[in-house]
């Protein structure tokens, strides 16, 4: 067999036989290892002091310091063992992360192969240095920027610096060439898809283009994800309402003439009352089951706040080659020359051996097709071959799409080589655009050829129509090219063949003429068959889609169309629009982004720059991407989102989500995911609020009619913390009620506390706090002890919150519509609050510290009655709600 591959010739330099060990021991102490560094880790001390910077708790202390003062040591300690708790719950969970994250950084040890001491040898890739003579097969990782000194039929997948989802040809080139850089050069991060090289080590680390995409992620600032944001608005309000109102009590009790003492206790009460102690403990939970949930539909979270920022998105910029599409070059279309289409189902099985295509009528078509497919199998040098369960194929995409419509007919790589045994073959190159293969016959030598069309129609002179041989009609092909193309298939054309047997020693490219042109393939890295309802889920729900790649526009619009991506022509915009409106000002570009869906021919720099148009848009952007070339979007977005099989490393540090898949489908569930941790941190939030602004509307009345301190700073936190706290735990982690796609996204602007929330707060707390208080008022009045009256009152606030829990388990639902026996955890959560309290009455320590006794089965009933009032104020509310509702979407 002869090989026509061209070897590019070797130079005659030191580089050919590598380094010494000693040279490359030196250059490595001056150099440094060939690694990107990695941030230093914060230290345990400051992730747990990091944990008391919240509002929150800065009056939760303060509250601790007055009961100090005052003499109330059990209340401050309870306080402070409280916060502790907090602390170290969340530092603990924060820093395990971080420790497990780097603990599988360092169980990743990428290796290369080199020349040291003129002797090849595998070493840690980060012990290359400049230099390094480093040999390349198809498979690997190009572990540093490398340039070229041998070269053959060498290919590399660059997609994850540029974009480009095709492999691009390299080679060297003659010094001083315009294509120099770009094709003689290797770039670290890439992967060889087919070929072998050497290559002289130009630049390790953050010297690396790949160190520079680093470097421009770690100038990238982050956007702050919304719930955070969010909270940090309504933490602030919260103290500042509490600040007046604690100013507010003072001067009222001073002008009644009540002790310092007592001021200051009520205060500290006021303080705890207000303060909802429960909820960054019920939040965590809420996230944290919403991140099991993601994870079990592909989604894996690396940051908390993430999981409710994905629930806010309004817009997601998606890249296209593995997220919308299979990121599995396919044949999905063979034309034949007198423009019989054959479309073919890019998903149909291989195990089948046939073609199931909608053009196959008749047996004369199919036979032409297999012909076609023939060519393509023995001009080709990839394999696809079954192992055990598996089909497992190995170079180039297209080879391998190729092998794959043949599997599909019937045709096998093996059979077909051991009847048409090899001869020569030759390779394709970029300057002649061209593989073909020389094969055996019996009294001749069959040739095959695929490749551009423009080049193999100038080779035949014949080609195939309807079975027969008949001149070619080059302006009708070429049409039929351009045709198929515009629908963004890259296109392949193939012919064959016949030369005498006598010239079996000479085969070469002077022998590719004359030649029976067989038909065209179309291929296409197709939509995977979930993206097109993912696609009209984003829509019900108010999100908007956007695709942002590499690739050619019409491919692009062409993918876009079958994922179900609508768009117009004036919506594809090109990455050097991106630029000259980035040249003439944000408002230009923001302009361009307003209205834009397809985002075509994108660099890095062009994708961050369209990140930052949409979040001055005003939009919660989340987007996808797999490259070192998407770290500075990933990380400037408000959800980066990484694919996990495709993923670099700097991708999954940038980003905030982990799609295990790649798949765009997961996603829009994860949104659906995070649209319910958002739901249920908004009933706990309603639960906590309500309860606390009740216990201050009972504390606001007492003043003015003179009644002693209706609850202690001490039994307040036992009713936020413990009974409060394990029905907010409940709450947080309720299941999804299965509408959450169903309506737009919230505003961006939408405060925690939105209109709706604010009306069922102060129904609520009117409900429970003026209750509470006409009860608390009602025993003192009648001869109830001050100690046996705040105990009954404890009890009402605790029966309180076991109703609120049942009622604020759907939003809009009915507390008797609910399924309550489908969350049962919710229904144990109130079962346990009310065992618990009643329980502590029993436990002589607990009871006195807190001030409990037991009370009557009568006393019990009473207390529930009038807890069941709750019921009445949140039905009303609701159906008034549903019926208001109702009217819009008639209207």
């Amino acid at each position: 067999m002869m090989n026509l591959t061209a070897q590019t010739p070797a130079p005659t330099t030191p580089a050919v036989i590598g380094l010494t060990s000693i040279e490359a021991e030196e250059r490595l102490a001056e150099l440094g290892p060939n690694m990107l560094p990695e941030p230093e880790p914060p230290s345990p001390l400051r992730v747990f002091l990091i944990q008391f910077r919240n509002p929150i708790i800065y009056i939760l202390l303060l509250a601790s310091a007055l009961s100090f003062a005052t003499g109330r040591i059990e209340d401050g300690l309870f306080i402070l063992v409280v916060l502790l708790i907090n602390a170290s719950i969340g530092t603990y969970q924060e820093y395990s992360a971080d420790r497990a994250a780097a603990a599988l950084r360092r169980l990743e040890q990428p290796s290369a192969r080199v020349i040291r001491d003129g002797v090849a040898c595998r070493i840690e890739a980060k012990r290359l240095v400049v230099g390094d003579l480093v040999l390349l097969e198809s498979g690997d990782r190009i572990p540093a920027d490398l340039m070229l000194v041998d070269a053959s039929d060498l290919r590399c997948d660059e997609s994850l610096l540029t974009g480009e989802s095709m492999p691009v040809p390299k080679g060297r080139t003659v010094e001083g060439s315009s294509d120099e850089t770009a094709s003689s050069m290797l770039r670290a991060g890439s992967l060889v898809t087919r070929g072998r090289a050497k290559g002289v080590v130009t630049a390790t680390g953050t010297a690396t283009m790949l160190g520079g995409i680093a470097a421009e992620l770690g100038r990238a600032s982050s956007s702050q994800p919304p719930l955070v944001a969010r909270l940090a608005k309504f933490t602030n309000a919260l103290a500042v309402f509490v600040g007046l109102a604690a100013l507010v009590l003072v001067v009222a009790g001073f002008m009644r003439g009540l002790p310092l003492h007592d001021l200051v206790m009520m205060s500290v009460g006021l303080a705890v009352s207000a303060v909802p102690e429960g909820l960054p403990i019920a939040i965590s939970v809420a996230l944290a089951v919403s991140m099991r949930r993601m994870a079990a539909r592909n989604v894996i979270v690396r940051s908390m706040p993430a999981v409710e920022a994905l629930g806010s998105t309004t817009i997601i910029a998606t890249d296209k080659t593995g997220t919308l599409t299979s990121n599995v070059q396919t044949v999905t279309e063979i034309r034949l020359p007198d423009g019989t289409d054959i479309a073919l189902d890019a998903h149909s099985d291989l195990d089948k051996c046939e073609i199931r295509a909608s053009g196959l009528d008749s047996d004369l078509v199919r036979e032409r097709a297999r012909r076609l497919l023939r060519a393509a199998l023995l001009a080709n040098e990839g394999t696809l071959a079954r192992r055990d369960d598996l089909w497992v194929a190995a170079g180039d995409t297209v080879d391998v799409a190729l092998l794959a419509a043949g599997r599909k007919a019937g045709l096998g790589q093996e059979e077909l080589n051991d009847r048409y045994p090899l001869a020569a073959r030759i390779a394709y190159e970029p300057e002649h655009k061209y593989a073909a293969s020389f094969h055996h016959g019996s009294d001749r030598i069959h040739v095959f050829v695929k490749g551009a069309s423009e080049v193999l129609i100038e080779m035949s002179d014949r080609m195939d129509s309807a079975g027969s041989v008949v001149e070619i009609d080059r302006a009708s092909l070429l049409a039929q090219k351009e045709e198929m193309a515009a629908r963004g298939l890259r296109v392949l054309a193939f012919a064959e063949g016949e030369i005498g047997a006598s010239l079996a020693g000479s085969l070469g490219h002077g022998h590719l003429v004359d030649l029976v042109f067989l038909g065209l393939a179309g291929l296409q890295d197709p939509v995977r068959p979930e993206v097109p309802n993912a696609m009209k889920d984003c829509h019900a729900a108010g999100v908007e889609v956007v695709m942002v790649t590499g690739d050619d526009p019409r491919t692009a619009a062409a993918i876009a169309r079958d994922a179900g991506l609508s768009f117009h022509a004036g919506q594809v915009v090109s990455g050097h629009n991106i630029d000259e409106a980035a040249r003439a000002g944000d408002q230009r570009l923001d302009e361009i982004t307003r209205e834009a869906r397809i985002y075509a021919r994108v660099q890095p720099a062009q994708k961050s720059a369209i990140v930052a148009s949409l979040i001055r848009n005003g939009h919660i952007v989340a987007v996808t991407g797999d490259g070192v070339n998407d770290g500075p979007a990933l990380k400037k977005a408000h959800v980066g989102v990484a694919m996990g099989l495709r993923g670099t490393e700097v991708a999954k540090e940038s980003a905030d989500l982990v799609v295990t898949d790649d798949n765009f489908a997961s996603i829009v569930a994860g949104i659906a995911e995070g649209r319910a941790a958002y739901r249920n941190i908004r009933k706990v939030v309603l639960m906590s609020v309500a309860t606390g602004a009740a216990e201050v509307l009972l504390f606001m009345l007492a003043l003015p009619f003179g009644l002693p301190m209706p609850l202690l700073p001490v039994q307040l936190l036992w009713l936020n913390l413990v009974t409060n706290g394990i029905q907010d735990v409940a709450l947080a982690g309720g299941r999804p009620e299965g509408d959450e796609l169903a309506g737009p996204p919230r505003s961006p602007l939408e405060p925690v506390l939105d209109r709706t929330m604010i009306r069922r707060v102060v129904q609520s707390t009117v409900a429970i706090g003026g209750a509470a208080f006409l009860a608390f008022q009602w025993m003192i009045a009648h001869g109830y002890g001050v100690p046996e009256a705040r105990n009954i009152t404890l009890l009402i606030f605790v029966m309180f919150e076991n109703v609120q829990t049942l009622a604020c388990s759907s939003e809009r639902r009915s507390i008797f519509s609910v399924d309550i026996l489908r969350n049962r955890f919710l229904l144990l959560s109130v079962l346990a609050a009310q065992t618990i309290h009643i329980s502590a009455m029993y436990v002589p320590w607990l009871s006195g510290t807190l001030g409990l006794s037991p009370i009557t089965p009568l006393e019990w009933g009473l207390s529930m009655l009038i807890a069941s009032s709750l019921v009445l104020v949140t039905e009303v509310d609701k159906f008034v709600s549903r019926r208001r509702r109702d009217r819009s979407s008639h209207a």
